[in-house]
């Protein structure tokens, strides 16, 4: 490729608002005769001139849906009515310590566990790791159950 062959794409050049008559943008910078939007940045994005806007106008309806996921808590005493051994999302579903086995659950201290489980659950304060370890159990940190994808019927 050659010097002169070479394909340039000139950069636009930045008009100079506000810099005299001769500029070609001056004196009112292209903002017309005075006013509102002539004499700064305008107005915040809503704003009817004083007028109550139409986002206050319009009737509330109570209330709101989080769209953030829930995290169910389990406690060490209700670990310890369960039977020793492996303790998942879907044995406290079982024994109803949980809605679903799909959701996220956090095991946390209050009061006391003797027996020995291997607890595999998504969450866990540091107390309540001590507190299982303690005990001659374990924790071992697994990632949320996802739901079963639905069957398409044809």
């Amino acid at each position: 490729m050659k010097y002169n062959q070479l394909n340039t794409v000139a950069a636009k050049v930045r008009t100079r608002v506000g810099r005299g008559i001769a500029a070609g943008k001056g004196k009112t910078a292209g903002r017309g005769t005075k006013g509102q939007n002539a004499r700064g940045s305008g107005t915040r994005p809503g704003f009817e001139g004083g007028q109550t806007p139409l986002v206050q106008r319009l009737p509330k309806l109570r209330g709101f849906r989080s769209t953030r996921p829930v995290v169910e808590v389990v406690y060490t005493s209700q670990l310890e009515q369960l039977s020793g051994g492996t303790i998942d999302n879907f044995m406290l579903a079982a024994n109803g310590l949980v809605s679903n086995p799909h959701t996220k659950v956090k095991v946390i201290v209050k009061g006391d566990i003797t027996k020995k489980h291997v607890v595999k659950l998504q969450f866990a304060s540091q107390p309540a790791i001590a507190a299982i370890q303690k005990a001659g159990g374990s924790f071992i940190p697994t990632p949320q159950i996802k739901r079963p994808a639905k069957q398409k019927q044809d």
